[in-house]
Parts: structure tokens; C-alpha cells; sequence
């Protein structure tokens, strides 16, 4: 055995209970606590040649001290994530209701029609910056465009999608009221 998988071994068994259950005070359930474990364990002994740097000269217990506080940043880590998106969640809300998967079904269809409407271009820019989630700059580069095309073919993209997209007005408000 070699003195990585000896480190390991040595640490996993007289110090992963002590490391289980720190952890399962810290976010109070059982299977979190075992992820926030491994997920340490992975982080910090993961690589033979970063554990062997990270061990040298360390006794178990100075080893176990480093995993206590990944297991502690990353616990940390993923509460901010969640606080994060406890205040944004309200922005990516969906509807009140629930739709039957036939409209969900129908809606995608929709919106791949009216994103097959649109000049190439404009769709490389829409998928670029809205599905891949890259910024102007970046739609930009990976494009090879101005900025400002890009910010043009965007604004032409949503034009073109709201009129594609839009709900069909009742006969009556598109007449301008009743007879």
C-alpha cells in the first residue's frame, strides 16, 4: 500500500465518523452530511500527487483538521448558493397553475417554430446569449461581430420572437370592442 492510500485509509477509518458527524451538525441531515464528506474527501485527497502534497508532513490528525474545514467552506458554500437563489427564485418563477404537459408540449413547439423564423444570425446570436448563457461580449468573440450587431440582432431576435409568440387577441378587442 502506498503512503497516499495509506493516509487515506488511516483517515477514513479512525477519523470519518468524527468528520460524519461534524458535518450532519452543520446542515442536520444525514445525506447531505455524507456528500459534504465525500465531496471533501474527493476535494482535497482526490489527486494522488495534490494528496501526497497536501498530507506531506501532516499527521493524521492535522489531516483531518484540513477536511474539517473544506467540509465546513463547502457547507458554507452551498448556503449562500441557496440563500442566493431564494432571493432570485421569484424571477424564474413559473406560472401559478399547472399546465398539462400537451401545452408544455405545444409551447416548445411554438417556440422552436418561431425560432426556425428567424434569420441565422439572429438565432446563433438568441441561443448564444439566452440558452448557453454567454454575455454580449462573448456572443460577440465567438461570433466575430461588433458588439453592437450583436445588441441589434438581440433586439431583433426578441422582436421577432414577441410577434411570433404572442397570444392570439379575442375577435372582439382586435375590432375594437363589441357590436
Amino acid at each position: 500500500m502506498t503512503a497516499w492510500e495509506e493516509t487515506l485509509s488511516v483517515l477514513v477509518r479512525e477519523h470519518g465518523q468524527r468528520l460524519h458527524r461534524t458535518a450532519y451538525l452543520l446542515c442536520g441531515d444525514r445525506h447531505t452530511a455524507e456528500d459534504l464528506v465525500q465531496e471533501a474527501f474527493v476535494r482535497v485527497l482526490g489527486r494522488r500527487r495534490g494528496a501526497a502534497q497536501v498530507t506531506r508532513g501532516m499527521e493524521p490528525y492535522e489531516a483531518e483538521a484540513y477536511l474539517r474545514r473544506s467540509i465546513l467552506n463547502l457547507y458554507l458554500d452551498s448556503y449562500r448558493r441557496r440563500r442566493r437563489w431564494a432571493g432570485i427564485r421569484h424571477l424564474a418563477a413559473g406560472r401559478d397553475r399547472v399546465e398539462s404537459a400537451a401545452a408544455r408540449t405545444e409551447a416548445r413547439v411554438d417556440a422552436t417554430r418561431a425560432l426556425a423564423q428567424l434569420p441565422p444570425q439572429v438565432r446563433a446570436c438568441m441561443v448564444l446569449h439566452y440558452y448557453e448563457d454567454m454575455s454580449v461580449a462573448q456572443v460577440a468573440a465567438e461570433l466575430e461581430l461588433a458588439e453592437g450587431t450583436v445588441k441589434r440582432y438581440l433586439s431583433d431576435g426578441r422582436a421577432i420572437l414577441a410577434v411570433s409568440l404572442a397570444e392570439p387577441a379575442d375577435a372582439d378587442s382586435s375590432r375594437g370592442g363589441a357590436r
